[in-house]
Parts: C-alpha cells; sequence; structure tokens
C-alpha cells in the first residue's frame, strides 16, 4: 500500500538530477556495497554447506542476514565517504543563494552530494534500529546526539546541528536547503538542546531554535528565523505563543498533585492551554491576568508591589 507524501519519514534526500551521467555514482556505491557482503556470505558457505546435510546452512542463515546488511550498510557508507570527500575537494560545500541551473557549479555539486548519499541513508533507514540512521547523518556531516529522535520526519542531511535531548514530530521536515522558483537556497540550521518539533512542522534553512523551545505542530519558519530560548511558537510563519514551563525547576511543585487523570487534564487546560471557545467577561479576564502576574513574579524572584502579595496566595487559576 502507498503511503501519503505527509506521512513519510526518514532521511531527507531531494532526488534532483541534473544530468543523467551523474547516476553513474550512484551505481558505483551499489556495486562495490555489495562485495564485502558476496565475500560474507562465501565465506559462510564454504564453512557450512554441505550437499548431503543442507539443514545445518539454511537453520543459521537467518542469523547470518543481520550481519550481512549490518555489512552493507557500513560498506555503502565507506564507499560514499569517500566519494564524498573527493567531491568536496573539488568542489566545497557552501551556504548561499545560487542560481538553480546547470551552469551553476554550487548547484551541480549539491545534486552530486545528494546522489551519492541517497544509497546508504536508503539502506540505513531500513534498518529496524535507529542507531545506524545516527552514524549515517554523523558520516556525512550532520551533527547530532544518539539521545535524539530524528527518525518521524524528514531530517536534510547536510549543514544541520542538533543540540540534545531533540524531539522531531512525525512528517515534520526540517530543511538546510529549499529550492524556490530558480533558486537554491543553502543554508545552516540550528536546533540547540530540549527542543520539541510538533508533527507536520515545517523548519526553512538558516532557522535557528533556542533550548527548550517548542515549534508547534503544523507550524511553518521562515528563512533565518530565530526562535527564542523558552518559548512555544505556532503559526504561519511561525510566532511566540507564550513561555514553555515545561523543563523548568520544580515544575512538579508548580502543577501541584491531582488524585487522577482528569484532575490533572483539567489543571493542565487552565494553567497552559489558552482556551479559544471559552471567553471569559473582561473583569474576570483582568483579574485572571493580574493573579496571574502576581504568580509568575513569584515564581521568578522578583519582588511583589503591594497589594500583590495577596493575589500570589490565592489561586490565580481557579482551581
Amino acid at each position: 500500500m502507498s503511503i501519503p507524501n505527509t506521512m513519510r519519514i526518514g532521511p531527507f534526500i531531494p532526488t534532483v538530477l541534473v544530468k543523467k551521467k551523474y547516476l553513474l555514482f550512484y551505481l558505483i556505491i551499489v556495486w562495490f556495497s555489495f562485495i564485502p557482503v558476496f565475500l560474507e556470505f562465501w565465506v559462510y558457505w564454504q564453512f557450512l554447506w554441505n550437499y548431503s546435510r543442507p539443514i545445518h546452512f539454511y537453520t543459521f542463515l537467518p542469523l547470518v542476514i543481520l550481519p550481512m546488511y549490518i555489512t552493507l550498510v557500513f560498506s555503502a557508507i565507506f564507499i560514499a565517504k569517500i566519494l564524498f570527500i573527493a567531491v568536496n575537494v573539488i568542489q566545497k560545500p557552501q551556504v548561499g543563494v545560487f542560481l538553480r541551473h546547470p551552469s551553476d557549479k554550487d548547484y551541480r555539486y549539491w545534486c552530486i552530494r545528494n546522489i551519492i548519499k541517497r544509497w546508504p541513508f536508503w539502506l540505513s533507514h531500513r534498518f529496524p534500529f535507529p542507531f545506524l540512521d545516527n552514524i549515517c547523518f554523523k558520516a556525512f556531516g550532520v551533527k547530532t546526539k544518539f539521545s535524539n529522535s530524528l527518525f518521524e520526519g524528514w531530517v536534510d542531511t547536510e549543514f544541520i546541528s542538533f543540540g540534545q535531548n531533540v524531539v522531531v514530530g512525525q512528517g515534520a521536515i526540517v530543511q538546510s536547503s529549499v529550492i524556490i522558483g530558480n533558486l537554491l537556497i543553502i543554508k545552516r540550521t540550528v536546533i540547540e538542546d530540549d527542543v520539541r518539533i510538533g508533527s507536520h512542522a515545517i523548519i526553512m534553512p538558516g532557522t535557528y531554535i533556542g533550548k527548550r523551545s517548542v515549534l508547534a505542530a503544523n507550524s511553518i519558519t521562515t528563512v533565518d528565523q530565530k526562535l527564542e530560548d523558552d518559548y512555544i511558537y505556532v503559526g504561519i510563519p511561525a510566532k511566540k505563543f507564550k513561555r514553555n514551563y515545561f523543563f523548568e525547576d520544580g515544575l512538579q511543585d508548580k502543577i501541584g498533585q491531582v488524585e487522577d487523570v482528569e484532575a490533572l487534564r483539567a489543571k493542565y487546560e487552565k494553567i497552559y492551554t489558552k482556551r479559544y471557545d471559552e471567553k471569559p467577561k473582561y473583569k474576570e479576564r483582568k483579574k485572571i491576568k493580574r493573579k496571574t502576574k502576581a504568580q509568575e513574579q513569584y515564581w521568578y524572584g522578583v519582588e511583589l508591589e503591594e497589594g500583590e502579595e495577596d493575589d500570589m496566595y490565592d489561586d490565580p487559576f481557579n482551581i
């Protein structure tokens, strides 16, 4: 069954092909990456094949297929890396805005780099464990950590730097390059520690996302947009929505204890979710705003003004 484009996941490698002759790189990598696998299978055949008793050969074959696949991935990475280094010596990758035309050297070599990386990334992503994806990202210059979860979205394969504990939602796209009209835009994208990217969000090239920030689902950043630390961003283009309290110290004390899940959900909605379908009256909104300000000042150690101390002890969220 076919998978909709919005649900596909894995490394984001453009399929642009300037000239058909560049497919030669692809064929070279595929061919040479299989040679170690053939040798591995030949050794296995020599040790276990017996015409009179072939049962041993077929019994242990599934145990050999897994290391053979890993061998195929690493050999593909090795061969592609050699070609990748050679191509980068001829034309060093660089950021900028380039003409989308075969006559533009940067555009041509960007296409070649994508062709070289396609086979090893395709293989690593079909492996059931994600560590091969991370190894492949690292091999081709993407700065990432093994603590990151990047595999539910589409992630570009160059000029991207991830901090620690980054989560990319399903169908999200993290780009360092994009084609707009007849232009190719390549920018360095930086995502700091503890960032959360919602499902189907799009991060354009050159975006900087600060620590502990959240880009909400279906939101889109602009080229070279800067997202501040500790904030939630929503919309098209993404705009600052509210502070992100979820990584603060003492968050449990601020939320308090609840008896059941329904009570926790109700408390979460009152504290962190802005309800557009429930609009209190003007006096109630003013009262809630005043009490919320007093409570936040208390949390962050800001000296309270006269008359605000009583508000601090009253529940600002009417819980």
